[in-house]
């Protein structure tokens, strides 16, 4: 709990896949409205490429969100070698 509260652990990760199955029923429920009520062929078009743009938009929110892990991950590690003593070389 303590590294939700700290903002070591992000929530929105996770937040972005409900985000894409809500806003693909949201498409779904547009393009359809729109093929039958306005026109055929944007409802269509909606339908192919509304689940597209927006797949291309969560990867592109997930994957700024791996590199901010990575980077993170790095940081740490420099921290432990730069806190960790060296030793000395051996003497002949």
């Amino acid at each position: 709990m303590d590294e939700y509260l700290n903002f070591r652990r992000l929530i929105t990760p996770s937040l972005v896949q409900i985000v894409f199955w809500l806003g693909l029923v949201f498409i779904l429920i547009i393009g359809l409205g729109t093929m039958f009520t306005w026109s055929f062929w944007q409802g269509l078009a909606m339908l192919v490429l509304g689940p597209l743009v927006l797949r291309i938009y969560c990867e592109i929110v997930i994957v700024l969100f791996r590199i901010n892990n990575t980077l993170t991950d790095m940081l740490d590690l420099q921290r432990e070698t730069v806190a960790r003593p060296v030793a000395p070389p051996p003497i002949v």
